[in-house]
């Protein structure tokens, strides 16, 4: 028996990356996954690996920024499996495009922030809404969205983006607190900077190093480091678990100096 055996659970943004290890460590525990993209040819890539290896899932195009293809995802997934367990609000608009229009604030395209907000946010309020009153029905549920650390920290670059999960962290909360005593659990996962192959391509190895320098484990983080917490949340070892914004960074976003920098300071006053 897997951890989420039985469970029918929705990943948004399933057909890559976090969300495409998401689904796969869920079906390989036991549940029957809905893997819902905009990318519909890389979720039923996904899909259909899985259900080779023996799992269920099922591919499902979205967009976000379309209440009526999310009304949709939810009739589809109520038709084929009669209820919904587990919702993974896990995609962003992260466009190359788009990350690089997201730069100064004073020279912000306001086109480009209600664009980061459309999906960010509000995709994850309306998958929410819709997916809300399944759950109440079969009895509770467990919902996991995806932030990220910059929406507690200031950064140099991606104001919109990063504002936009900040939001993702209070709706977040605000959903626990309204539907708790319905039996649903809400929580937000904050990634460090998890690559992608395409976003690994286009960074130096100087770039890298910087990064890494200030996450306190000895290695990069993957994909299935987030995988792993959102398995752990939507299964019933999390059952006690909610509206908690948890980092799953490294550290990266929890220390101050970091240990590299001390030694450096130190290193320089004994020189």
């Amino acid at each position: 028996m897997g951890l989420v055996e039985g469970k029918v659970a929705i990943v948004t943004g399933a057909g890559a990356n976090i969300g495409e290890a998401c689904a796969r460590m869920l079906a390989a525990q036991g549940a029957n996954v809905i893997l819902a993209d905009i990318n519909l040819a890389g979720a039923e890539r996904v899909a259909e690996d899985i259900s080779a290896s023996g799992g269920t899932a099922m591919a499902c195009g979205v967009d976000l920024g379309d209440e009526d293809s999310i009304i949709a995802l939810v009739s589809t997934t109520m038709e084929r499996f009669g209820r919904i367990d587990v919702l993974h609000n896990n995609a962003a608009n992260t466009a190359a495009d788009q990350m690089m229009k997201d730069a100064s604030l004073a020279e912000m395209d306001p086109d480009v922030w209600d664009s980061a907000f459309d999906i960010n946010t509000r995709g994850t309020m309306l998958m929410t809404k819709h997916v809300v009153p399944q759950m109440i029905a079969s009895g509770g549920g467990s919902i996991i969205n995806t932030s990220s650390g910059v929406s507690i920290l200031g950064d140099v670059l991606n104001p919109a983006y990063s504002a936009s999960k900040a939001a993702v962290n209070a709706l977040t909360r605000n959903t626990a607190t309204q539907f708790g005593r319905a039996n649903i659990r809400c929580n937000a996962i904050l990634p460090g900077l998890v690559l992608s192959p395409v976003a690994r391509a286009q960074m130096s190895e100087d770039q890298l190093a910087m990064i890494q320098r200030h996450v306190l484990l000895p290695r990069e983080s993957v994909a299935n480091d987030i995988a792993g917490a959102v398995l752990w949340l939507a299964s019933d070892l999390g059952s006690f678990v909610t509206g908690q914004i948890i980092s799953v960074d490294g550290g990266i976003c929890h220390h101050q100096p970091h240990y590299a920098d001390m030694m450096d300071m130190m290193s320089a006053t004994q020189g």
